[in-house]
């Protein structure tokens, strides 16, 4: 995939965000990747956290976590952890309140590469 066959929604990419301008859309394809293959439900229970339900597998943890941590690195306003538990696996996402449009945004672009809308 070449940088120029990657559109980027500005709306999900927060001013705040430290990574270089053209790595961007990179990151944001590989979020786009994971929730379409891992991603089973999207829940939101309230305003600042997002819970993905995830397909139960290794890959899918390493992949997670990976992206969870290049994220924090550069977003430090996200708060991600990742809980495998009894054969279930889910990714929380946190927030503050005066980046929820950021959460919404993440959560749209999850329901929407996982086919739940």
């Amino acid at each position: 995939m070449t940088r120029e066959a990657i559109t980027l929604d500005q709306q999900w990419v927060p001013s705040a965000c430290t990574l270089p301008t053209a790595e961007q859309p990179l990151r944001v394809a590989e979020f786009d990747a994971l929730f379409a293959e891992a991603v089973q439900a999207v829940r939101r229970p309230d305003r600042t956290r997002l819970l993905l339900d995830l397909v139960f597998a290794p890959d899918n943890a390493g992949r997670a976590s990976q992206l969870a941590a290049r994220e924090s690195g550069c977003c430090s306003f996200f708060s991600f952890t990742l809980t495998i538990a009894d054969g279930v696996m889910g990714l929380e996402v946190r927030v503050p309140e005066q980046h929820l449009k950021v959460l919404d945004a993440l959560q749209a672009r999850a329901a929407a590469a996982a086919g739940l809308t």
